[in-house]
Protein backbone atom coordinates (compact mmCIF):
# COMPACT_ATOMS: atom_id res chain seq x y z
CA UNK A 1 0.00 0.00 0.00
CA UNK A 2 1.33 3.44 -0.95
CA UNK A 3 2.33 5.94 1.72
CA UNK A 4 -0.24 8.47 0.45
CA UNK A 5 -3.00 5.85 0.70
CA UNK A 6 -1.98 4.95 4.24
CA UNK A 7 -1.94 8.59 5.32
CA UNK A 8 -5.33 9.18 3.66
CA UNK A 9 -6.84 6.22 5.48
CA UNK A 10 -5.32 7.32 8.79
CA UNK A 11 -6.60 10.89 8.42
CA UNK A 12 -10.09 9.76 7.41
CA UNK A 13 -10.42 7.09 10.08
CA UNK A 14 -9.04 9.31 12.84
CA UNK A 15 -11.51 12.06 11.98
CA UNK A 16 -14.33 9.51 11.82
CA UNK A 17 -13.36 8.23 15.27
CA UNK A 18 -13.50 11.79 16.60
CA UNK A 19 -17.00 12.23 15.17
CA UNK A 20 -18.20 8.93 16.68
CA UNK A 21 -16.79 9.79 20.12
CA UNK A 22 -18.28 13.26 19.95
CA UNK A 23 -21.71 11.90 18.94
CA UNK A 24 -21.62 9.49 21.89
CA UNK A 25 -20.62 12.23 24.33
CA UNK A 26 -22.73 15.01 22.78
CA UNK A 27 -26.01 14.47 24.75
CA UNK A 28 -24.28 14.61 28.13
CA UNK A 29 -22.13 17.56 27.05
CA UNK A 30 -25.12 19.55 25.78
CA UNK A 31 -27.12 18.68 28.88
CA UNK A 32 -24.27 19.87 31.10
CA UNK A 33 -23.92 23.09 29.13
CA UNK A 34 -27.68 23.69 29.39
CA UNK A 35 -27.63 23.25 33.16
CA UNK A 36 -24.58 25.49 33.47
CA UNK A 37 -26.32 28.16 31.45
CA UNK A 38 -29.47 27.77 33.57
CA UNK A 39 -27.41 28.21 36.73
CA UNK A 40 -25.90 31.34 35.24
CA UNK A 41 -29.38 32.59 34.25
CA UNK A 42 -30.77 32.01 37.73
CA UNK A 43 -27.81 33.83 39.23
CA UNK A 44 -28.45 36.82 36.96
CA UNK A 45 -32.12 36.82 37.94
CA UNK A 46 -31.10 36.83 41.62
CA UNK A 47 -28.88 39.86 41.00
CA UNK A 48 -31.77 41.68 39.38
CA UNK A 49 -34.09 40.95 42.33
CA UNK A 50 -31.50 42.08 44.86
CA UNK A 51 -30.84 45.27 42.89
CA UNK A 52 -34.58 46.03 42.83
CA UNK A 53 -34.86 45.43 46.59
CA UNK A 54 -31.80 47.60 47.23
CA UNK A 55 -33.21 50.38 45.11
CA UNK A 56 -36.96 50.21 45.86
CA UNK A 57 -37.16 48.28 49.11
CA UNK A 58 -38.62 44.88 49.78
CA UNK A 59 -42.16 46.24 49.77
CA UNK A 60 -41.80 46.59 46.03
CA UNK A 61 -42.46 42.83 45.99
CA UNK A 62 -44.38 42.25 49.23
CA UNK A 63 -46.73 45.26 48.88
CA UNK A 64 -47.84 44.89 52.50
CA UNK A 65 -48.09 41.11 52.45
CA UNK A 66 -45.85 38.80 54.42
CA UNK A 67 -44.76 36.84 51.33
CA UNK A 68 -44.50 37.19 47.59
CA UNK A 69 -44.92 34.61 44.84
CA UNK A 70 -45.10 34.89 41.05
CA UNK A 71 -44.87 32.55 38.10
CA UNK A 72 -45.32 32.66 34.36
CA UNK A 73 -48.49 31.57 32.64
CA UNK A 74 -47.12 28.12 31.79
CA UNK A 75 -45.40 27.84 35.16
CA UNK A 76 -42.02 27.53 33.42
CA UNK A 77 -40.43 30.03 35.81
CA UNK A 78 -41.37 31.20 39.26
CA UNK A 79 -40.05 33.47 42.01
CA UNK A 80 -40.94 33.51 45.68
CA UNK A 81 -39.93 35.70 48.59
CA UNK A 82 -41.01 34.51 52.04
CA UNK A 83 -39.88 35.18 55.63
CA UNK A 84 -37.12 32.80 56.71
CA UNK A 85 -37.05 30.92 59.97
CA UNK A 86 -34.38 31.10 62.60
CA UNK A 87 -32.12 28.66 60.74
CA UNK A 88 -29.49 30.01 58.42
CA UNK A 89 -29.88 28.69 54.88
CA UNK A 90 -26.88 28.58 52.56
CA UNK A 91 -27.09 29.64 48.93
CA UNK A 92 -27.73 26.62 46.72
CA UNK A 93 -28.67 25.72 43.14
CA UNK A 94 -30.28 22.31 42.84
CA UNK A 95 -33.00 20.39 41.10
CA UNK A 96 -36.07 20.07 43.30
CA UNK A 97 -39.85 19.70 43.19
CA UNK A 98 -42.31 22.46 43.93
CA UNK A 99 -46.12 22.54 44.02
CA UNK A 100 -47.57 25.39 41.97
CA UNK A 101 -51.37 25.62 41.77
CA UNK A 102 -51.67 22.00 42.79
CA UNK A 103 -49.17 20.94 40.08
CA UNK A 104 -45.98 19.21 41.18
CA UNK A 105 -43.17 20.32 38.87
CA UNK A 106 -39.42 19.76 38.72
CA UNK A 107 -37.43 22.96 38.88
CA UNK A 108 -33.83 23.99 38.70
CA UNK A 109 -33.97 26.04 41.89
CA UNK A 110 -31.78 28.83 43.22
CA UNK A 111 -32.12 29.47 46.97
CA UNK A 112 -30.76 32.62 48.62
CA UNK A 113 -31.25 34.03 52.13
CA UNK A 114 -31.22 37.81 52.49
CA UNK A 115 -31.69 40.21 55.39
CA UNK A 116 -33.77 43.37 55.15
CA UNK A 117 -34.77 45.51 58.11
CA UNK A 118 -33.66 42.99 60.72
CA UNK A 119 -35.84 40.41 59.00
CA UNK A 120 -34.48 37.41 57.12
CA UNK A 121 -36.18 36.41 53.90
CA UNK A 122 -35.80 33.34 51.72
CA UNK A 123 -35.59 34.01 47.98
CA UNK A 124 -36.28 31.19 45.53
CA UNK A 125 -35.99 31.49 41.75
CA UNK A 126 -36.87 28.42 39.71
CA UNK A 127 -36.90 27.27 36.07
CA UNK A 128 -38.54 23.99 35.04
CA UNK A 129 -36.17 21.23 33.97
CA UNK A 130 -38.46 20.51 31.02
CA UNK A 131 -37.72 24.00 29.72
CA UNK A 132 -34.00 23.44 30.21
CA UNK A 133 -34.01 20.33 28.00
CA UNK A 134 -36.41 21.80 25.47
CA UNK A 135 -33.68 23.05 23.14
CA UNK A 136 -31.17 20.25 23.77
CA UNK A 137 -32.07 18.25 20.66
CA UNK A 138 -31.88 21.31 18.41
CA UNK A 139 -28.59 22.31 20.03
CA UNK A 140 -27.18 18.80 19.57
CA UNK A 141 -28.05 18.74 15.86
CA UNK A 142 -26.67 22.23 15.34
CA UNK A 143 -23.44 21.32 17.15
CA UNK A 144 -23.14 18.03 15.23
CA UNK A 145 -23.58 19.76 11.88
CA UNK A 146 -20.91 22.28 12.76
CA UNK A 147 -18.56 19.48 13.87
CA UNK A 148 -19.10 17.45 10.70
CA UNK A 149 -18.50 20.55 8.61
CA UNK A 150 -15.29 21.35 10.45
CA UNK A 151 -14.14 17.73 10.22
CA UNK A 152 -14.85 17.68 6.47
CA UNK A 153 -12.92 20.91 5.98
CA UNK A 154 -10.02 19.59 8.07
CA UNK A 155 -9.96 16.26 6.16
CA UNK A 156 -9.87 18.07 2.81
CA UNK A 157 -7.17 20.42 4.08
CA UNK A 158 -5.14 17.48 5.48
CA UNK A 159 -5.43 15.53 2.22
CA UNK A 160 -4.40 18.53 0.13
CA UNK A 161 -1.47 19.25 2.42
CA UNK A 162 -0.44 15.57 2.52
CA UNK A 163 -0.63 15.33 -1.25
CA UNK A 164 1.46 18.48 -1.67
CA UNK A 165 3.90 17.29 1.01
CA UNK A 166 4.39 13.85 -0.58
CA UNK A 167 4.51 15.02 -4.20
CA UNK A 168 8.35 15.40 -4.10
CA UNK A 169 8.65 11.88 -2.66
CA UNK A 170 6.45 10.48 -5.45
CA UNK A 171 8.58 12.35 -8.00
CA UNK A 172 11.77 10.94 -6.45
CA UNK A 173 10.41 7.38 -6.64
CA UNK A 174 9.20 7.88 -10.21
CA UNK A 175 12.31 9.55 -11.60
CA UNK A 176 14.97 7.72 -9.60
CA UNK A 177 13.50 4.23 -9.26
CA UNK A 178 10.52 3.47 -11.51
CA UNK A 179 11.38 5.26 -14.76
CA UNK A 180 15.10 4.49 -14.76
CA UNK A 181 16.61 1.81 -16.95
CA UNK A 182 20.08 0.55 -16.30
CA UNK A 183 22.54 1.56 -17.62
CA UNK A 184 21.53 5.17 -16.99
CA UNK A 185 21.82 7.26 -20.14
CA UNK A 186 20.36 10.51 -18.85
CA UNK A 187 21.85 12.67 -16.15
CA UNK A 188 20.03 12.73 -12.83
CA UNK A 189 18.59 16.05 -11.74
CA UNK A 190 17.58 16.76 -8.13
CA UNK A 191 13.90 17.08 -7.27
CA UNK A 192 12.81 20.49 -5.99
CA UNK A 193 11.52 20.23 -2.44
CA UNK A 194 11.66 22.22 0.78
CA UNK A 195 11.58 19.08 2.96
CA UNK A 196 15.09 18.35 4.20
CA UNK A 197 14.44 14.60 4.57
CA UNK A 198 13.37 14.34 0.92
CA UNK A 199 16.38 16.39 -0.15
CA UNK A 200 18.68 14.00 1.70
CA UNK A 201 16.94 10.96 0.20
CA UNK A 202 17.10 12.41 -3.30
CA UNK A 203 20.77 13.38 -3.05
CA UNK A 204 21.64 9.98 -1.58
CA UNK A 205 19.90 8.16 -4.43
CA UNK A 206 21.61 10.36 -7.02
CA UNK A 207 25.00 9.72 -5.40
CA UNK A 208 24.37 5.98 -5.19
CA UNK A 209 23.16 5.72 -8.79
CA UNK A 210 26.12 7.73 -10.04
CA UNK A 211 28.50 5.37 -8.22
CA UNK A 212 26.70 2.35 -9.71
CA UNK A 213 26.85 3.89 -13.18
CA UNK A 214 30.53 4.71 -12.74
CA UNK A 215 31.29 1.16 -11.59
CA UNK A 216 29.29 -0.24 -14.52
CA UNK A 217 31.15 1.99 -16.98
CA UNK A 218 34.48 0.85 -15.57
CA UNK A 219 33.45 -2.80 -15.79
CA UNK A 220 32.14 -2.33 -19.33
CA UNK A 221 35.32 -0.51 -20.36
CA UNK A 222 37.48 -3.21 -18.79
CA UNK A 223 35.51 -5.97 -20.54
CA UNK A 224 35.79 -4.22 -23.88
CA UNK A 225 39.49 -3.42 -23.53
CA UNK A 226 40.39 -6.82 -22.14
CA UNK A 227 38.49 -8.59 -24.91
CA UNK A 228 40.19 -6.51 -27.59
CA UNK A 229 43.62 -7.05 -26.06
CA UNK A 230 43.04 -10.80 -25.78
CA UNK A 231 42.26 -11.18 -29.47
CA UNK A 232 45.85 -10.48 -30.51
CA UNK A 233 47.60 -13.15 -28.39
CA UNK A 234 44.78 -15.61 -29.17
CA UNK A 235 45.28 -15.06 -32.90
CA UNK A 236 49.05 -15.53 -32.50
CA UNK A 237 48.55 -18.71 -30.49
CA UNK A 238 46.07 -20.03 -33.04
CA UNK A 239 48.51 -19.38 -35.90
CA UNK A 240 51.38 -21.07 -34.04
CA UNK A 241 49.26 -24.09 -33.13
CA UNK A 242 48.02 -24.45 -36.71
CA UNK A 243 51.64 -24.37 -37.91
CA UNK A 244 52.54 -27.04 -35.38
CA UNK A 245 49.66 -29.26 -36.56
CA UNK A 246 50.95 -29.30 -40.14
CA UNK A 247 54.50 -30.12 -38.99
CA UNK A 248 55.35 -33.64 -40.14
CA UNK A 249 57.95 -34.19 -37.44
CA UNK A 250 55.53 -34.40 -34.49
CA UNK A 251 54.14 -37.66 -33.28
CA UNK A 252 50.50 -38.75 -33.24
CA UNK A 253 50.37 -38.30 -29.45
CA UNK A 254 51.63 -34.76 -29.84
CA UNK A 255 49.03 -34.16 -32.56
CA UNK A 256 46.30 -35.17 -30.14
CA UNK A 257 47.61 -32.81 -27.47
CA UNK A 258 47.87 -29.98 -30.00
CA UNK A 259 44.29 -30.70 -31.14
CA UNK A 260 43.11 -30.47 -27.53
CA UNK A 261 44.97 -27.17 -27.19
CA UNK A 262 43.29 -25.91 -30.37
CA UNK A 263 39.87 -26.91 -29.02
CA UNK A 264 40.50 -25.01 -25.77
CA UNK A 265 41.80 -22.02 -27.74
CA UNK A 266 38.71 -22.01 -29.95
CA UNK A 267 36.54 -22.07 -26.84
CA UNK A 268 38.50 -19.14 -25.43
CA UNK A 269 38.11 -17.32 -28.75
CA UNK A 270 34.34 -17.82 -28.66
CA UNK A 271 34.21 -16.44 -25.10
CA UNK A 272 36.18 -13.36 -26.11
CA UNK A 273 33.98 -12.86 -29.18
CA UNK A 274 30.89 -13.13 -26.98
CA UNK A 275 32.26 -10.61 -24.49
CA UNK A 276 33.09 -8.22 -27.32
CA UNK A 277 29.58 -8.72 -28.69
CA UNK A 278 28.03 -7.91 -25.31
CA UNK A 279 30.31 -4.89 -24.96
CA UNK A 280 29.26 -3.57 -28.38
CA UNK A 281 25.59 -3.96 -27.44
CA UNK A 282 26.02 -2.20 -24.10
CA UNK A 283 27.94 0.62 -25.79
CA UNK A 284 25.08 1.24 -28.27
CA UNK A 285 27.16 0.33 -31.31
CA UNK A 286 24.19 -1.19 -33.17
CA UNK A 287 21.69 0.94 -35.06
CA UNK A 288 17.99 0.33 -34.48
CA UNK A 289 16.55 1.32 -37.83
CA UNK A 290 15.24 -2.00 -39.13
CA UNK A 291 11.73 -3.39 -39.39
CA UNK A 292 11.86 -7.15 -38.86
CA UNK A 293 9.29 -9.81 -39.67
CA UNK A 294 9.44 -12.21 -36.73
CA UNK A 295 8.11 -15.18 -38.70
CA UNK A 296 10.81 -14.69 -41.33
CA UNK A 297 13.62 -14.43 -38.75
CA UNK A 298 12.42 -17.59 -36.97
CA UNK A 299 12.42 -19.36 -40.33
CA UNK A 300 15.99 -18.16 -41.01
CA UNK A 301 17.12 -19.46 -37.63
CA UNK A 302 15.40 -22.79 -38.25
CA UNK A 303 17.18 -23.18 -41.61
CA UNK A 304 20.50 -22.29 -39.98
CA UNK A 305 20.01 -24.97 -37.32
CA UNK A 306 18.24 -27.53 -39.51
CA UNK A 307 21.16 -29.98 -39.37
CA UNK A 308 21.04 -30.03 -35.56
CA UNK A 309 17.27 -30.52 -35.63
CA UNK A 310 17.70 -33.51 -37.94
CA UNK A 311 20.51 -35.06 -35.91
CA UNK A 312 18.46 -34.88 -32.71
CA UNK A 313 15.19 -35.79 -34.50
CA UNK A 314 13.50 -32.71 -33.03
CA UNK A 315 10.18 -31.49 -34.44
CA UNK A 316 10.27 -27.71 -34.95
CA UNK A 317 7.06 -25.70 -35.39
CA UNK A 318 6.88 -22.05 -36.40
CA UNK A 319 3.42 -20.70 -35.55
CA UNK A 320 4.35 -17.02 -35.53
CA UNK A 321 1.96 -14.77 -37.45
CA UNK A 322 3.30 -14.02 -40.95
CA UNK A 323 2.08 -10.42 -40.81
CA UNK A 324 3.68 -9.49 -37.50
CA UNK A 325 6.56 -6.97 -37.80
CA UNK A 326 8.74 -5.29 -35.19
CA UNK A 327 10.07 -1.84 -36.03
CA UNK A 328 12.96 0.27 -34.71
CA UNK A 329 15.18 -2.77 -34.05
CA UNK A 330 18.45 -4.20 -35.31
CA UNK A 331 17.95 -7.21 -37.57
CA UNK A 332 21.27 -8.88 -36.72
CA UNK A 333 20.62 -8.58 -32.97
CA UNK A 334 17.09 -9.97 -33.27
CA UNK A 335 18.46 -12.88 -35.30
CA UNK A 336 21.15 -13.50 -32.67
CA UNK A 337 18.60 -13.34 -29.85
CA UNK A 338 16.31 -15.94 -31.46
CA UNK A 339 19.29 -18.01 -32.60
CA UNK A 340 20.65 -18.29 -29.06
CA UNK A 341 17.26 -19.19 -27.56
CA UNK A 342 16.38 -21.79 -30.22
CA UNK A 343 19.93 -23.20 -30.19
CA UNK A 344 19.65 -23.61 -26.41
CA UNK A 345 16.28 -25.31 -26.86
CA UNK A 346 17.87 -27.77 -29.28
CA UNK A 347 20.90 -28.32 -27.05
CA UNK A 348 18.82 -29.26 -24.02
CA UNK A 349 15.99 -31.07 -25.79
CA UNK A 350 15.60 -34.78 -25.63
CA UNK A 351 15.85 -36.87 -28.78
CA UNK A 352 12.48 -36.89 -30.51
CA UNK A 353 11.33 -33.80 -28.60
CA UNK A 354 9.55 -30.71 -29.90
CA UNK A 355 10.27 -26.99 -30.13
CA UNK A 356 7.34 -24.68 -30.73
CA UNK A 357 7.69 -20.96 -31.50
CA UNK A 358 4.42 -18.99 -31.30
CA UNK A 359 3.20 -15.48 -30.64
CA UNK A 360 0.34 -13.88 -28.70
CA UNK A 361 -1.10 -10.50 -29.58
CA UNK A 362 -3.70 -8.70 -27.51
CA UNK A 363 -4.54 -5.28 -29.04
CA UNK A 364 -3.65 -2.35 -26.80
CA UNK A 365 -2.24 -4.78 -24.23
CA UNK A 366 0.77 -6.85 -25.28
CA UNK A 367 2.58 -8.77 -28.00
CA UNK A 368 4.63 -11.72 -26.76
CA UNK A 369 6.83 -14.27 -28.53
CA UNK A 370 7.03 -17.72 -26.87
CA UNK A 371 9.73 -20.34 -27.44
CA UNK A 372 8.64 -23.62 -25.87
CA UNK A 373 10.58 -26.87 -25.73
CA UNK A 374 10.18 -30.31 -24.17
CA UNK A 375 13.75 -30.48 -22.94
CA UNK A 376 15.36 -31.30 -19.62
CA UNK A 377 14.14 -28.08 -18.02
CA UNK A 378 15.85 -25.81 -15.50
CA UNK A 379 15.97 -26.20 -11.74
CA UNK A 380 13.89 -23.63 -9.87
CA UNK A 381 16.89 -22.41 -7.88
CA UNK A 382 18.74 -21.64 -11.15
CA UNK A 383 15.97 -19.61 -12.82
CA UNK A 384 16.91 -16.33 -11.09
CA UNK A 385 20.52 -16.41 -12.37
CA UNK A 386 20.37 -18.02 -15.81
CA UNK A 387 20.94 -14.66 -17.53
CA UNK A 388 24.10 -13.95 -15.53
CA UNK A 389 27.42 -14.14 -17.34
CA UNK A 390 29.23 -17.48 -17.16
CA UNK A 391 26.25 -18.93 -15.26
CA UNK A 392 25.30 -22.41 -16.47
CA UNK A 393 22.50 -24.61 -15.26
CA UNK A 394 23.51 -27.60 -13.22
CA UNK A 395 21.90 -29.80 -15.90
CA UNK A 396 23.56 -28.08 -18.85
CA UNK A 397 26.47 -30.47 -19.21
CA UNK A 398 29.87 -29.41 -20.52
CA UNK A 399 28.72 -27.73 -23.75
CA UNK A 400 28.66 -23.95 -23.91
CA UNK A 401 30.41 -21.28 -21.91
CA UNK A 402 27.50 -19.58 -20.15
CA UNK A 403 27.31 -16.41 -22.26
CA UNK A 404 24.49 -17.27 -24.67
CA UNK A 405 21.65 -16.18 -22.37
CA UNK A 406 23.69 -13.20 -21.20
CA UNK A 407 23.82 -12.05 -24.82
CA UNK A 408 20.06 -12.64 -25.07
CA UNK A 409 19.49 -10.49 -21.98
CA UNK A 410 21.73 -7.72 -23.30
CA UNK A 411 19.91 -7.65 -26.65
CA UNK A 412 16.51 -7.63 -24.92
CA UNK A 413 17.54 -4.78 -22.60
CA UNK A 414 19.01 -2.84 -25.53
CA UNK A 415 15.62 -2.97 -27.29
CA UNK A 416 13.57 -2.53 -24.06
CA UNK A 417 12.08 -6.01 -24.43
CA UNK A 418 10.90 -7.90 -21.34
CA UNK A 419 12.20 -11.45 -21.21
CA UNK A 420 11.14 -14.10 -18.73
CA UNK A 421 11.34 -17.86 -18.34
CA UNK A 422 9.17 -20.64 -16.94
CA UNK A 423 10.52 -24.14 -16.53
CA UNK A 424 9.82 -27.49 -14.94
CA UNK A 425 12.63 -29.98 -14.43
CA UNK A 426 12.39 -32.84 -16.96
CA UNK A 427 9.26 -31.24 -18.44
CA UNK A 428 10.53 -28.39 -20.58
CA UNK A 429 11.10 -24.64 -20.72
CA UNK A 430 9.24 -21.62 -22.10
CA UNK A 431 11.04 -18.34 -22.85
CA UNK A 432 8.76 -15.31 -23.25
CA UNK A 433 9.74 -12.07 -24.99
CA UNK A 434 7.32 -9.19 -24.50
CA UNK A 435 7.70 -6.41 -27.08
CA UNK A 436 6.74 -2.75 -26.46
CA UNK A 437 3.44 -2.01 -28.20
CA UNK A 438 4.83 1.11 -29.91
CA UNK A 439 7.28 -1.15 -31.80
CA UNK A 440 4.57 -3.44 -33.17
CA UNK A 441 3.86 -2.82 -36.85
CA UNK A 442 0.54 -4.51 -37.60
Amino acid sequence: MKLLTKLTLFITLSKLLIVILFVVMLPSLVNRVSFQYTNYYLGEQKKKVLNVIKKNGIDYYLQGDSAYGSYTMLKEEYISLVPAGSNIVRDTIETSQRIVDNDTLNYRLLTHQLTYGNQRYLLEIGKTTATIGEYNYLLQRFTLYILIGLIAISVIADLIFTNVLLTPLARIVRTKLLDRQFPFKKSLSPVKTSTSDFKYLDSSLISLMEKIHEAFDKEREFTSNASHELMTPISILQTNIENMMVDENISEEQQEKIAAMMKTLNRLKKIVHSLLYISRIENDQFAKNDTVNIHTVVTEVMEELSHRLEINEIIFTNSVSISRNIKQVNHDLIFQLLYNLINNAIRYSKAGGTIHVMDQYVPADHYTLLIEDTGIGIRQEDLATIFNRFKKSGHSGGEGHGLGLSIVKSIASYHAFEISVLSELDEGTVFSIKFPLQQIDI
